[in-house]
């Protein structure tokens, strides 16, 4: 699937911040979060605290806050919660669990969106770093998926995006194996702050690097079963 033939795609873009205002190079990221009816209750509750968390620790950063552009797609079903902005713009959303677990659907639009940024990004003029999609799922699939997982692992070699997978509670590991190229690691417990202040650091560490380099990440720790 193209931009062209997902009328949601280019929506991501729309609001998103000036780039005459912040000519700064742009770290994009996409949180892809699973909202399906299995994560009703605390599970939920804790996914909203950790991203409110999210933003404030990227505002503590100030070059983070001006480079990393963040936008929510959330399933079950596919919804655009938020297009991509800094931090000082970023407001997070407050979901709501219910329905299935279209992850296939929400993994196309997810690089179908970084697409159509990346080519605004170019008609400005604007450098980037290598964008991140960052997957959270308690299930596994309930649509088709390995068309998605293939655009996974083509992008991931042309290194066009990186994708991350984080499986929680009972997610189905096996699947998330055949989706990512890199491990998928498991939520200890609902930690879902720690797993957001990693996030948020280690997207600080690569705004400040030069576009185009790679960066060492620290290793997950305090929230992960590896």
């Amino acid at each position: 699937m193209t931009e062209n033939e997902n009328p949601f795609a280019r929506q991501l873009a729309f609001g998103a911040d000036s780039f005459a205002d912040n000519p700064e190079p742009r770290c994009p990221c996409v949180l892809l979060l699973d909202r399906s009816g299995s994560m009703a209750g605390t599970p939920i509750d804790e996914l909203n605290a950790g991203l409110a968390e999210f933003r404030q620790d990227l505002l503590a950063d100030a070059l983070a806050a001006k480079r990393v552009e963040t936008t929510v797609i959330s399933f079950g079903p596919v919804t655009i919660d938020t297009a991509f902005h800094t931090a000082h713009s970023f407001i997070p959303p407050v979901l709501a669990a219910g329905g299935n677990t279209p992850m296939g659907a929400a993994i196309n639009l997810a690089i179908d969106a970084l697409e159509s940024r990346k080519a605004e990004y170019r008609a400005n003029g604007i450098s980037y770093y290598r964008p991140w999609i960052f997957l959270i799922t308690d299930g596994a699939p309930t649509d088709e998926w390995k068309s998605a997982a293939e655009r996974i692992r083509e992008g991931e070699a042309a290194k066009k995006f990186a994708f991350f997978a984080v499986g929680v509670n009972q997610a189905d590991m096996g699947i998330l194996r055949q989706i990512s190229t890199r491990e998928p690691l498991s939520l200890s417990g609902l930690k879902f702050r720690e797993l957001f202040q990693w996030l948020s650091g280690s997207l600080g560490s690569v705004s400040q690097s030069t576009p185009g380099t790679d960066v060492a990440l620290k290793p997950p720790t305090g929230w992960a079963v590896v």
